[in-house]
């Protein structure tokens, strides 16, 4: 294997190696498709993205990945849960992977794959620069605590393997290293970059007709949570915090996009709260436009979060959010975009909801900040001018050694 500099002197492109668990709906397949893409400068890299098995349930955003140009391969035994052979036969995979492509760089996504990836890497030489991006973090809430004092201790080992750990949010980076899976020095924070261009304002007769699709009558409320139904999404609460808040505002209706394993039993919570006619679960929806176009307000209810694609998505397109304030929800609501509330708080989420649904000023006050603070801070050409320069950054680094 040639150095990266030599390769680069001689009109080689740099391979770049992308590893994630599955590409499933949610901000690391996004992120995956859009670093593995024609947009990611073709000129100057090679990028080959390696993808594992979705869970049952699960949909897949593969045809992103195609839609960006990607070229991908398959791992199928690349799956949740843990299982010690199956995994052992991903990682032997893996390492015949990295040693035929001979990647400049491997860059993994979620935790298996950073796992598996991250060992992958070392089996070349000259070793590729290893980076891996926390989309979030399992080490704490998940699982009991000898088990997650176990990833702990093997995030640690990662950890003091890899090049450079990226947070897509401060907050993510800021547990970890309270966590002590490595120093500050070690991270870096790059914020989530998306083709937000998808998501323009919508017109007025998009608005009344996806409204029409969707039951909604004149005068109502409609909010809008998009993503997985599983459980550290908590719609648990958000289902009786809509109840509650419906006592005040009989207008509040809420659309659910996104599907999982809770589907069932939250249906059936919906009908016991006496707000199964008010909540519509709509299942995967690939374009989002036409229902952020028919909603007055994005909700989310979550426990823990890295950096919400769902919130940076309903703000580009004009829509104020009420949210949990976990993780990088922050960063992306604001007093001026929005309302943040305590986690696990119905009572406040109810409140928080019935303040935003009683103020149409502030509503379009706080939708126009959140499209400007989205399109001004998540932008794809944004992510993709910085990966670049830290690939470069850290191609270099590893020359010199």
């Amino acid at each position: 294997m040639t150095s990266p500099a030599a390769d680069s002197e001689n009109g080689e492109r740099l391979r770049v190696l992308q590893v994630i668990g599955r590409l499933n709906m949610g901000g690391p397949a996004h992120i995956a498709a859009l670093l593995s893409g024609r947009r990611f400068d073709p000129d100057r890299y090679e990028t080959l993205l390696v993808h594992g098995s979705l869970a049952a349930g699960e949909e897949s955003l593969a045809e992103l990945a195609e839609e960006e140009g990607a070229t991908m391969r398959h791992l199928p035994e690349l799956q949740q849960p843990v299982q010690p052979l199956r995994d052992a036969q991903a990682l032997a995979k893996l390492v015949r992977l990295v040693r035929g492509f001979r990647p400049h760089v491997v860059h993994t996504h979620t935790a298996k794959a950073g796992f598996l990836g991250r060992q992958a890497a070392l089996a070349v030489r000259p070793r590729p620069a290893v980076i891996h991006t926390y989309h979030g973090h399992v080490l704490e809430g998940y699982f009991g605590a000898a088990k997650s004092r176990l990833y702990l201790e093997m995030e640690r080992a990662l950890a003091r393997v890899s090049d450079c750990l990226i947070g897509v949010s401060q907050a993510t980076v800021d547990d970890l290293v309270r966590l002590g899976v490595a120093p500050p020095s070690k991270f870096r924070v790059l914020p989530l970059g998306l083709d937000l261009d998808r998501l323009p304002e919508p017109p007025g007769e998009l608005r009344a007709a996806s409204r029409a699709e969707l039951g909604v009558g004149d005068g109502e409320i409609l909010l809008v949570f998009v993503g997985r139904i599983v459980p550290i999404k908590r719609l648990d609460l958000l289902l009786r915090a809509l109840a509650k808040a419906r006592e005040a505002d009989p207008r509040l209706r809420l659309a659910v996009v996104g599907d999982g394993e809770e589907r069932p039993e939250l249906e059936r919570q919906a009908a016991e709260l006496g707000i199964a006619g008010d909540v519509r679960f709509l299942g995967y929806r690939r374009e989002l436009r036409p229902v952020f176009a028919a909603a007055d307000l994005a909700v989310l209810s979550s426990d823990n979060e890295g950096t919400p694609v769902s919130l940076i998505e309903a703000a580009a397109a004009g829509l104020p959010a009420v949210a949990t304030d976990v993780g990088g929800v922050r960063e992306v609501v604001s007093e001026e975009t929005g309302i943040l509330v305590s986690p696990d708080d119905a009572p406040a989420l109810a409140v928080a909801i019935v303040e935003m649904a009683n103020d149409a000023g502030r509503r379009e006050r706080c939708g126009a900040a959140a499209r400007k603070h989205a399109i001004d801070s998540y932008g794809a050409k944004r992510l993709l001018t910085d990966v670049d320069q830290l690939y470069q950054k850290l191609i270099a680094a590893r020359h010199k050694l």
